[in-house]
């Protein structure tokens, strides 16, 4: 999987960071794109990258504040007006479904293709037997979920010289056996596939986190994922704000991090008082409690 930052700016856009969006490719697993949060400007970012926005089919939405959502409204429409006719669902908390019709409806808008809207709770939001999205309820002044994108695990490799070795011809059985399944060849013989397969590829774990202050759902959010993105809205000194505000700092993602056993930390929603030096020392505060720590920048594309 990939991951690109269209917005790393906290609240408001800034000369060199916009507000929050995330684009998820999710490459060989699936044909589209995922797109986490949509702050106004979003599809201005878009275009500065290789991203055609009608390739976009899931979008998941934190929360409701106007820094993660003030975007959808015009790429929806800008998706209807390049004749896009893929299917588009959107998940997000209570109110979404109500922003995104009464946005269209007062602006004599609408969706020129299939538009499915599920507003979601704590729990299981998507599975297709390949990549399950599970949301985690934060902490915020209005309602905000964390999502945590595994891909299952995959089938080992199938040991095709010893399957040869022992009759069985290459074709459509190999599939079967693939799948660890049991055949029987002609000869009356059964042939167990789980004996012919190798250790099986454990499935990639990514948590990005809406905006929250510290909170006990969040290790479970994070629990020994590949990469966690969490907002560092603000530097260590100033916890108390942050947390006022249902935000963290630099300390608490970083604690949050080593605690998880999470393999890497990237850095995200940044107050925009903060310059590109200034976050430099915004990610020596992170390093300094867990040394996997990353900033992320806009069009920082990472690889799951």
């Amino acid at each position: 999987m990939e991951l690109t930052f269209l917005g790393t700016s906290a609240g408001v856009p800034t000369r060199n960071r916009n507000v929050t969006a995330m684009v998820l490719n999710p490459l060989l697993a699936r044909p589209g794109l995922w797109l986490f949060d949509c702050g106004e400007g979003t599809q201005h970012q878009m275009l500065r990258t290789a991203f055609n926005p009608g390739r976009i089919d899931k979008i998941f939405i934190t929360h409701l504040h106007g820094d993660h959502i003030f975007g959808l409204p015009g790429l929806l429409c800008s998706r209807s007006m390049a004749g896009s006719e893929a299917p588009l669902t959107i998940y997000g908390p209570a109110g979404i479904r109500e922003f995104i019709n009464m946005s269209l409806k007062l602006s004599g808008s609408w969706a020129g293709f299939p538009l499915t809207i599920h507003e979601i709770t704590e729990g299981l939001v998507f599975d297709d037997g390949e990549m399950k999205v599970s949301a985690v309820a934060l902490a915020h002044p209005v309602e905000c979920y964390g999502y945590r994108i595994e891909e299952h695990d995959k089938p080992g490799k199938l040991d095709a010289q010893r399957l040869t070795r022992a009759g069985v011809a290459p074709g459509p059985l190999f599939q079967r056996l693939k799948r660890g399944e049991t055949v029987r060849l002609e000869d009356g013989r059964e042939i167990d596939g789980r004996d012919y397969l190798g250790e099986p590829q454990k499935g990639k774990k990514l948590a990005i986190f809406g905006d929250t202050g510290p909170t006990p759902g969040a290790l479970r959010l994070a629990q020994e994922v590949d990469v966690m993105v969490h907002e560092t809205t603000l530097e260590a000194a100033m916890a108390e704000k942050a947390n006022s505000r249902g935000h963290s700092t630099t300390q608490q993602a970083a604690e949050l991090a080593r605690e998880a056993r999470a393999l890497r930390l990237i850095m995200t929603h940044f107050s925009s008082r903060y310059d590109a030096a200034a976050c430099l020392r915004l990610l020596s505060e992170a390093r300094a409690i867990f040394p996997a720590s990353e900033l992320a920048e806009d069009f920082l594309t990472i690889t799951v």
